[in-house]
C-alpha cells in the first residue's frame, strides 16, 4: 500500500504519540492478574514468522491474551471512522482486523488458547476469564501423563 501523507502536521504529531504497548487497559488487566497471584509474560512473541506478539502470555500453558484498542481494531461498540483521510483509516483498521483474525487462526492451529478483550471491558471481569482459563489449562496439564509439577 502506498504511503499516504497525514492530513495535517498536528494529526501526525498526535498519532505518533499513541501508545502501542503498555496501554492503560493492558496495565489495568496486568495489575488485576498480578493481584490474583497470576504470573505471566508481557509483550511475548507467540510466533516468529509472521511475528505476532501477545500483550500478556502464559507460554507454558499456551495462552495468549490481546487487549485491543477500540479505535485501532474497529470495536463494534466504540469504533469511530475519521473523516480526514477516511480511505486510509478504513484500510488501516480493516487490515488490523484481518491480522487479528489471522493471528487467532494461526495460534489456534498450533494449540494456543487465544483471549481477546476490548480496551473498554472491565479489567476485573477480563482477569476473571483469564484466571478461569489458566486454572483449566493447569488442570488439563497436570492430568496429562508426564506433566511437570510447575508451570
Amino acid at each position: 500500500m502506498a504511503r499516504i501523507k497525514p492530513s495535517s502536521p498536528e494529526t501526525s504529531r498526535r498519532m505518533a504519540k499513541v501508545r502501542q504497548k503498555g496501554t492503560d487497559a493492558e496495565i489495568a488487566l496486568r495489575r488485576e492478574l498480578y493481584r490474583r497471584g497470576l504470573r505471566y509474560r508481557v509483550d511475548y512473541a507467540v510466533m516468529k514468522k509472521p511475528r505476532r506478539v501477545a500483550d500478556v502470555a502464559f507460554p507454558r500453558l499456551k495462552i495468549a491474551i490481546f487487549v485491543d484498542g477500540c479505535f485501532w481494531h474497529g470495536c463494534p461498540e466504540h469504533a469511530t471512522w475519521p473523516k480526514q483521510n477516511a480511505e486510509f483509516w478504513r484500510k488501516k483498521i480493516e487490515a488490523n482486523r484481518l491480522r487479528d483474525a489471522d493471528t487467532n487462526s494461526r495460534l489456534l492451529d498450533i494449540g494456543w488458547t487465544v483471549l481477546r478483550f476490548w480496551e473498554h471491558e472491565s479489567p476485573i471481569e477480563a482477569a476473571g476469564v483469564v484466571a478461569r482459563t489458566v486454572a483449566m489449562a493447569r488442570t488439563k496439564r497436570s492430568a496429562s501423563p508426564g506433566a511437570l509439577e510447575k508451570d
